[in-house]
């Protein structure tokens, strides 16, 4: 047999196995399903209607199993003018969210939209989302498998009803070396500890001396410079810390509040139970005399570190690194246990983690000219069986809770990542109508490195910080677009 009969045979194969599943997804009792028909999807998260990987992901399958269902993409941001800046520095950026619901009452609305979860309530409380509790029991749509994380975070964002689905997700974990628990005695971490149960767990871990000190805990398993400042953020976000008003007229970071975070950030580099960035030049020796370890790059491979915050996406490369040392020597490493538990939580927010990105947010236009169409994709995204064929080639986690299964064969507590619920976000409209906003922030991290290197003190910091952003947020309203107000800029120190 040729190569090229070898090739059809194999995709008539694959295809024949491919459509029941996908004909199961898609059965319906409406006679007259094999008309043609236009699905317009619009999305305000950045894809092009040409986007292949957008594609792959969220209509791929669809298309196939519904030929006779023309879709058409709508999206609303301006990629030449974000990557190239063809509309010029002098003109008020177009909003794609702004654009988004201004084309959901237009005169040719989307019928499904995709849209960031931190979008949600604004579009529920403005009447422009379709509920879709009454859709999901009509077809007795079963929505009881959808890890909670999902499910409860999305209704959390609808006022206790679900206007959305999302088939897929991220989340991170706290992930820990066994060997290094065992050495020292202590009892690994579990579920739901708090923050300051997990820094007492990292005291008494941390132990040594210069390059041949164990830490207990970083933020982060990338040994990229530890940038304590903005790595800390999954510590802060669920206690709602604010950086400015509403409007973005006034600072608001001069608090109790915000002197007490710091202060335990400072505690834990004061303490040394972070790491911190090695030197490139003890990299290199250690290379040059033949006792370089592949991974001192990774805090947490390299062995350097007890308990390091992961994205689940990290998580194929522990599993492959330790497969490779197993089988074969790889100089330097040593494979050891490890396991997952979940993020630390706060007292004041005990089943809150960090951010949680719902990948793939949908829901239906209420002005949509095609609905039933818009429900019938929603279900197909959001189905089993969808799930089902998604589950092991994603990087991200399927929200279906029958088909969520350690990567690689390998065993570990897959209920980590699922198990806590999103932080509470609010639409960032600020952050699109005035883009300088963001180096409000750079103050801050400039003024806690002071802190750090004992220039300032904690309180004294903040002041500054807040005396300093309240004059840069002055000069952001006077003149949103200005030449500084999007673009990188020098802020003064001090």
């Amino acid at each position: 047999m040729n190569k090229f009969a070898k090739n059809t045979l194999l995709l008539s194969i694959c295809g024949g196995l491919m459509v029941p599943a996908l004909a199961a997804c898609t059965k319906t009792n409406n006679a007259n399903d094999k008309s043609e028909r236009v699905l317009r999807i619009a999305t305000s998260m950045g894809y092009s209607p040409d986007d292949e990987y957008f594609r792959q992901r969220f209509t791929e399958l669809f298309e196939f199993a519904n030929p006779n269902i023309k879709l058409e993409f709508i999206p609303t941001m301006d990629h030449n003018r974000y990557m190239f800046g063809s509309a010029g520095m002098d003109q008020k950026p177009v909003d794609p969210y702004q654009k988004l619901k201004d084309i959901m009452n237009g005169d040719n609305p989307p019928d499904v939209v995709m849209v960031g979860y931190e979008q949600l309530t604004d579009l529920v409380s403005n009447n422009m989302l379709k509920e879709l509790d009454s859709l999901i029991t009509k077809d007795k749509f079963d929505t009881s498998d959808i890890v909670p994380a999902v499910i409860d975070g999305l209704k959390k964002m609808g006022d206790g009803k679900l206007y959305a689905l999302s088939p897929t997700f991220n989340s991170s974990a706290l992930v820990y070396n066994k060997k290094m628990f065992d050495e020292a005695g202590v009892p690994y971490p579990k579920d739901k500890m708090t923050w300051e149960e997990i820094f007492d767990l990292a005291r008494r871990l941390s132990k040594g001396d210069g390059d041949n000190r164990k830490y207990g805990f970083s933020f982060s398993p990338q040994n990229m410079g530890n940038d304590l400042f903005y790595a800390s953020q999954i510590y802060t976000a669920p206690l709602q810390l604010r950086t400015f008003d509403d409007k973005g007229e006034k600072m608001t970071v001069d608090s109790d509040q915000w002197e007490n975070v710091w202060k335990t950030l400072l505690q834990l580099k004061t303490e040394k139970l972070i790491p911190e960035q090695k030197d490139p030049s003890a990299m290199r020796t250690k290379m040059q005399s033949g006792e370089y370890n592949p991974f001192d790059y990774d805090d947490f491979l390299s062995g350097r570190v007890a308990m390091s915050i992961i994205n689940y996406g990290q998580i194929d490369q522990i599993v492959n690194v330790m497969k490779s040392a197993q089988s074969q020597t790889v100089k330097g490493f040593s494979p050891f246990d490890w396991d997952v538990v979940t993020l630390p939580v706060h007292k004041e927010a005990p089943d809150i983690g960090g951010y949680i990105n719902m990948d793939g947010i949908m829901a239906i236009n209420a002005k949509a000219q095609n609905p039933d169409d818009a429900w019938k994709y929603i279900k197909f995204i959001n189905g089993e069986e969808w799930a089902k064929l998604k589950a092991s080639g994603s990087y991200n986690i399927v929200s279906r809770k029958k088909y969520i299964k350690p990567r690689g064969g390998a065993e570990f507590h897959m209920e980590a990542f699922t198990t806590l619920m999103p932080v509470p976000m609010t639409d960032n409209k600020l952050y699109r109508e005035k883009p300088g906003i963001y180096q409000v922030t750079s103050i801050g991290q400039q003024k806690f490195q002071q802190v750090i290197e004992g220039k300032l003190q904690v309180r004294e910091a903040l002041k500054q910080w807040s005396a300093e952003g309240d004059t840069m947020l002055q000069k952001i309203k006077e003149n949103p677009n200005g030449p500084n107000n999007g673009m990188p800029m020098a802020v003064p120190a001090g």
